[in-house]
Formats: C-alpha cells, structure tokens, sequence
C-alpha cells in the first residue's frame, strides 16, 4: 500500500499489517495506506485482518503531528475518525491481531472492529487522553460507547483506566486472548470461520445493528469540527 502499511493478500483472507516506526504511530500516511488496503480488500472480496508490530498494535496518532498545528490535529483526528467510521460499516468482516500495546487510537481502532484477539504479555491498552491533557473528542465518545458497556465507558473514557490484556477483554477491548506465538495462527483460523459468512447478510446485518451507533459517530465528527473551528476561528 504504502512503506507504512503492508498488504497481503492469501487465498480466503487479506493481511493488512501498520508499521510505523517504535511506537506504530497512526500518522496520515498510515491511515492512506489503511483505506487503501480495505480498498483492495473490498474489491477481492476478503476477510481483514488487520495487525501491528511484535510487540505494539499501535500507541495512537503520531504526536509530532498532533503538536505541529491545530490545523494539521484537526485533519488527523478527523480522518481517524473517519477511517473508524469507516471499518464499522465495512461490508467484510474486520479481524484486529493486536500484537502488544494499544493505545489511544490503537484501541480505537479495537473498537471500531469486528473480532479483536489479542496476545498474553505485559501490554497496555486503553485510552489515555484525559491522562495527557486531552478533553475527549466526540467521535472519540460515540466509538466507546457503542462498543463498551456503561461501567467500563465510565473508567476507560472518563478515568483513562489502562488495562492489561487479561482486563482488556473484560473491558471489551478484545474478545479473545492468546498465548504469543498463537496470535496470527488464531486470526487465520477466525477467518477462515468468517469466509464462510453470507457477506450480503453479514453487512446488510452489521449496519442494521450498528445503524444508531454510526449516526452518532457522523455527527460527532461534525461536532468535533464544529467545535475545532470555533476554538480557532
């Protein structure tokens, strides 16, 4: 796709691998090379899987971005946003093999999945932004509360609670755990599983059940630009 974002495709599946850098940052160039990878994947017809580095998912969107000017935040939050938007209406199924540490927008992109697995180790996932100084944005709000249940909105969005993988699936983070070394092998064999779904009512479904959910988040992401301009107008 691009020297940040890898794409293999194999016969009932499609490998979409981010490798950016010792933290896996999500920068533009990643989330380019992300939609250019479901791009390819929609148009073979194929299950996602979608992973990290050993060792980290991903620790969120790159800060150098983020610290340089408003103006380049505002775009990269928004096509963060987007991209989820994005991967919950997806008509094939998302797999997420998180390999380490997820952070911020890397357990974002856990929310905003279909089947997440994730590998045992001393990992932290979770949402940080209130621990940084960040008031949570709204497309931020409207992706964890369509996927984690109110006790856990409350810690992870509003507590910054960071959890190990163990918690994480409790949280609902992740819905499966692994032993290392198992990681990629499990998600092949959850694939293999969700190739075998009727697509058309796999999507027609996922959108019927998520329909509220992905109305809040387009309106969220208004608001978030709403808000971002009248901050800096």
């Amino acid at each position: 796709m691009n020297e940040f974002v890898k794409y293999q495709s194999e016969e009932n599946y499609a490998i979409i691998t981010i490798q950016n850098g010792k933290a896996n940052a999500i920068s533009l160039e990643v989330i380019e090379g992300l939609n250019l990878g479901l791009d390819k994947a929609e148009k073979e017809n194929k299950v996602v899987i979608l992973t990290g580095q050993n060792g980290i998912f991903s620790a969120g969107f790159d800060l150098k971005i983020m610290t340089k000017s408003p103006k380049s935040a505002i775009e990269l939050v928004t096509k963060g946003s987007k991209l989820s938007l994005r991967m919950l209406s997806f008509p094939q199924p998302i797999i997420v093999a998180c390999s380490g540490h997820a952070i911020a927008k890397g357990a974002f992109l856990l929310l905003s999945s279909d089947y997440r697995i994730g590998t045992e180790g001393d990992f932290k996932i979770g949402l940080n932004e209130v621990i940084i100084g960040m008031t949570m944005h709204d497309a931020g709000v409207a992706i964890a509360k369509a996927r984690l249940s109110e006790v856990y909105l409350n810690r992870s969005v509003n507590n910054a609670e960071i959890y190990n993988p163990k918690d994480a699936v409790k949280a609902g983070f992740l819905d499966l755990l692994v032993p290392e070394g198992h990681l990629l092998p499990t998600a092949i064999k959850v694939a293999g599983m969700f190739s075998k779904l009727n697509k058309k009512a796999h999507v027609e479904t996922k959108l019927k059940v998520r329909k509220q959910h992905l109305l809040d988040l387009e309106n969220a992401i208004e608001l978030d630009l709403k808000a971002e301009i009248s901050l800096n107008s």
